[in-house]
């Protein structure tokens, strides 16, 4: 096997699984904290997308659109609370799933209404194209690693976020016990609408480091967040850092299975049959990860502190 091909896929992996700890981290934030089931998180990772395609386009700078696409995921979420979810958290989970059904058929059309059918491409600047010789003469994207290293970044910060400022505390008193919390004076309305503009920015965040990568399209964000659920419910829903190692996990198994179980599999199996049934295997992997957790460690391999 060649030393090169598999580094590089293994960065691969890597970078698919921090696109998927981008998406799950406010996932399960929403999930673990407000106990919303929330299926229009992939429609925020797709408005993401456009707002950060959008404002590249329009001051010729995609750093500038990372920038911008901030404050109006932000605001965005801030809106979708407020208006759509707020009289959600006291249904069952049943009518939240069929709520934010709706959403996501919702923010489908008014996203082909304002930005079109056809998609939109989002262009590199040139100091992200092109691409940068590794230790042992790897040779890899400049702006894959890049990715890398704002995922990073941003689980860093989500850590020192959740588990060393009083907004923190906050958080994590509303998750134990959120009666309590507002007995003791927390504006627990408040939190929860801070949470969700957290949740709905790393999601944006998510779909738009991946816009270059492939076009921004209508429902970009539907199969990501299948991905994500999954994620949450091996890292244990609720927790930062169970998030980012199942997201790690996943995205190493199935780019690495992509890559490679073909090719084990002509020990078993003819060349085509291989060939066909290597990728398939691959995405089935993740689910089998996913009832072997839940069957041997029902609350995930990382879950929250008190649960």
């Amino acid at each position: 096997m060649d030393f090169s091909l598999f580094a590089e896929q293994f960065l691969n992996g890597f970078q698919l699984g921090i696109i998927l700890f981008l998406m799950a981290a406010g996932l399960t934030l929403v999930f673990g904290i407000l106990d919303m089931v929330n299926l229009a998180h992939g429609s925020l990772y797709m408005i993401g997308a456009f707002y950060g395609a959008t404002f590249a386009v329009w001051t010729d700078s995609f750093i500038l659109g990372v920038v911008l696409m901030v404050p109006a995921m932000l605001l965005t979420g801030i809106v979708i609370e407020r208006i759509a979810l707020r009289t959600l958290y006291a249904r069952d989970h049943l009518d939240q799933v069929l709520a934010t059904f709706g959403l996501i058929l919702f923010f489908n059309a008014l996203t082909r209404i304002i930005w079109g059918p056809e998609g939109v491409t989002v262009p590199l600047p040139d100091f992200l194209n092109g691409s940068v010789e590794l230790v042992l003469g790897i040779v890899y994207p400049v702006f894959r690693i890049t990715i890398i290293g704002v995922g990073l970044a941003v689980a860093l910060g989500l850590w020192l976020l959740v588990s060393h400022t009083r907004i923190g505390m906050l958080i994590r008193a509303g998750a134990s016990n959120r009666t309590m919390a507002g007995a003791l004076g927390v504006n627990i309305p408040m939190l929860f609408t801070i949470i969700f503009g957290i949740g709905a920015v790393l999601a944006g965040l998510a779909g738009l480091i991946f816009a270059p990568i492939q076009t921004v399209f209508v429902g970009m964000g539907e199969d990501v967040l299948i991905l994500a659920f999954v994620v949450i419910v091996i890292g244990g829903i609720g927790s930062i850092r169970g998030a980012f190692i199942a997201a790690i996990l996943a995205g190493l198994i199935d780019t690495m299975g992509r890559s490679f179980l073909d090719v084990a599999l002509l020990v078993f199996l003819s060349p085509n049959a291989a060939e066909s049934a290597g990728p398939a295997l691959s995405s089935m992997l993740i689910y089998v990860l996913m009832a072997a957790i839940l069957f041997f460690r029902p609350q995930g391999l990382v879950p929250p502190k008190g649960s």
